[in-house]
């Protein structure tokens, strides 16, 4: 059942930290009522120090209106001013048709599986 029709945002945000690059998975619906789950969720990260990759693992998401597209924008603003690279893993599906049609697809790193991500992160140097 949708966030629409419950209420309730439907996104579960989960993290991981590695030597450069910090990993957060996305499962669920990415729109206007999951928005403060995310916010919470990163307002944590960007207090750590800045790590020279975030990747977003969109593998999961089912569902994103334009207010999680303009969050997926204030995130790539945050890691710029960061210095900081935004990958996005797992972009197939919906993610993939919604950067489409919304002209944002190359203002993203954009990787169709999470493990390209995941080496480009690897094989950069720290």
């Amino acid at each position: 059942m949708s966030s629409e029709a419950t209420g309730k945002p439907t996104l579960d945000v989960a993290s991981g930290v590695s030597r450069n690059a910090i990993l957060i998975r996305l499962e669920g619906e990415l729109d206007v009522d999951a928005l403060p789950v995310l916010r919470e969720h990163l307002r944590r990260v960007w207090e750590l120090p800045p790590k020279k990759f975030l990747i977003l693992d969109l593998g999961e998401v089912s569902f994103c209106d334009s207010m999680g597209m303009n969050e997926l924008v204030e995130i790539l603003h945050r890691c710029e001013a960061r210095d900081t690279r935004l990958l996005l893993g797992g972009v197939q599906g919906v993610m993939a048709r919604v950067l489409s049609i919304t002209g944002l697809r190359h203002a993203f790193e954009v990787f169709a599986h999470l493990d390209d991500a995941l080496r480009t992160a690897v094989a950069a140097p720290p």
